[in-house]
């Protein structure tokens, strides 16, 4: 299955994507510390924040097939660059937290399931990623 995402740069490091299907709009900046004014998700916040929707999204799809509700869980992506060029994506660390409690059988099919996002497994090697889950006592 293919999806046209249709790009057009602004000027002024800014640029609007287009997603074909549902004509969804949304606008990115080059962060601060690479001349822009950082005013909108720069592209590789979107890798973040790919990843963590995506990881959320195969867990959603889990939870429904075992009859399990996860609404109100979140993933807090924190995003760190390189310090040395080229400029790339060094270490996407997330902290996934469930909104409440899950059976050890439960959460571990939900983790698994994390584990096979399509956008976790089209990263590099070289982008660390980590994973921590929170569970409500």
């Amino acid at each position: 299955m293919s999806v046209e995402i249709d790009v057009l740069y602004e000027g002024d490091l800014r640029c609007l994507a287009s997603h074909g299907p549902s004509k969804a709009v949304f606008s990115t900046d080059a962060p601060t510390d690479n001349g822009g004014k950082g005013a909108a998700f720069s592209p590789t916040d979107l890798v973040a924040a790919s990843l963590a929707s995506c990881m959320l999204t195969i867990m959603g799809l889990a939870a429904q097939r075992a009859e399990l509700d996860i609404s109100g869980a979140r993933v807090r992506a924190v995003k760190t660059m390189t310090a040395q060029p080229p400029r790339r994506i060094a270490e996407l660390a997330l902290v996934v937290s469930l909104p409440r409690p899950l059976e050890p059988a439960q959460r571990a099919r939900l983790e698994a399931a994390a584990a096979t996002c399509p956008v976790k497994l089209s990263l590099h090697p070289e982008v660390k990623v980590t994973v921590k889950y929170e569970y409500p006592s």
